[in-house]
């Protein structure tokens, strides 16, 4: 547990020059802290750097949803999750300290101006990375409902490597197939499941409509909702998801950025994947089942899993949706 004037000097008593990020719950600070000792940093540049995530005093949700990220991240490790480091909570201020993560957000590289377009291997690294996140919840011993799966909330570190942040939305969930019902439903727009939005029954398998979500903006370069767009475009799945069913149609919304460099039939089988994570009746969409499987092994279709690693060889009564995101979705040639 830090203290304020700890992360007050940590950041430079929260100086406007180290905002990195801001949100509903209030604004993303960077600062530095001794590696072995987590006490501050004597000057900038020393020791390891963190952010801080300083509650908006005028938020409703602040409270809540700090308490909600000490539960989960507190007592949840996973590669693929981001690390909380620690908390404050003092003067009626309520703080997060996380590892930080050098290359922002998902959203940010797919549709801000600065970073170069990423390629089709780092676009499936990152997904491979937050499915992995994801199964882990949903996997872990009190069954977690992350419930605002969207790219702003994947963070990238120096490596491409995925991981998902902000979990003050987040619910353990029922087991079995069963719903949570919330009083109150939240989430995002064009992200969030349409059962959810339309009855307020949280399944586990709402995330994995949000997984669609997030692939299908990875395939085409395009934000799930986009204001600019015209009101028949305004969201990314209804107005693409009748392209994904045929190859030829596929091409036309493939994100321009990729130049070709990828394999169309790769391709193809993604939005297969992506069809089927976006199936109106949660009951019919894949689970995010992490599993190892040999790296050669090519997908096949049938069974109702995502397949996300390739690490070894594993026996699958399923057969799974995506044996693996990996070969041959790898190739970076048109054909």
């Amino acid at each position: 547990m830090f203290s304020l004037d700890e992360l007050k000097s940590a950041t430079g008593n929260f100086k406007p020059h180290t905002v990195v990020g801001e949100g509903g719950f209030g604004r993303v600070f960077k600062g530095w802290i001794e590696e072995k000792t987590l006490k501050p940093s004597r000057s900038v540049g020393v020791g390891i750097a963190v952010a801080v995530k300083k509650s908006n005093p005028d938020s409703m949700q602040g409270f809540e949803e700090w308490q909600s990220e000490v539960k989960f991240l507190g007592k949840l490790s996973h590669p693929n999750l981001v690390k909380l480091i620690g908390y404050c909570w003092e003067q009626k201020q309520f703080l997060l300290v996380y590892q930080y993560m050098q290359r922002g957000s998902l959203e940010n590289h797919l549709f801000g101006r600065g970073p170069e377009p990423l390629s089709w291997d780092i676009r499936l690294k990152i997904a491979i990375g937050a499915a992995r996140g994801l199964a882990f919840l949903h996997h872990s011993q009190n069954s977690v409902i992350y419930r605002d799966f969207k790219s702003s909330n994947i963070l990238l570190d120096g490596g491409f490597n995925a991981k998902l942040s902000d979990f003050g939305l987040a619910k353990f969930g029922p087991v079995n197939g069963r719903s949570h019902v919330t009083t109150r439903v939240m989430g995002t727009y064009g992200y969030a499941a349409p059962e959810y939005m339309a009855t307020g029954h949280l399944y586990v398998k709402s995330d994995v409509y949000g997984f669609g979500v997030v692939l299908l903006e990875l395939l085409t370069g395009l934000p799930a909702v986009d204001p600019n767009r015209p009101p028949a475009q305004l969201s990314l799945v209804d107005s693409n998801k009748p392209f994904l069913h045929h190859k030829k149609k596929l091409k036309r919304i493939i994100d321009p950025k990729l130049a070709q460099n990828y394999s169309l039939p790769a391709a193809f089988q993604l939005a297969q994947l992506i069809l089927q994570c976006l199936e109106s009746d949660p009951k019919n969409r894949p689970s995010m089942h992490h599993s190892t499987l040999q790296g050669s092994q090519r997908p096949k279709s049938g069974g109702r899993s995502i397949h996300l690693d390739d690490d070894q060889e594993h026996d699958s009564e399923q057969g799974g949706v995506c044996m693996g995101l990996i070969p041959p979705f790898q190739s970076k040639v048109v054909t």
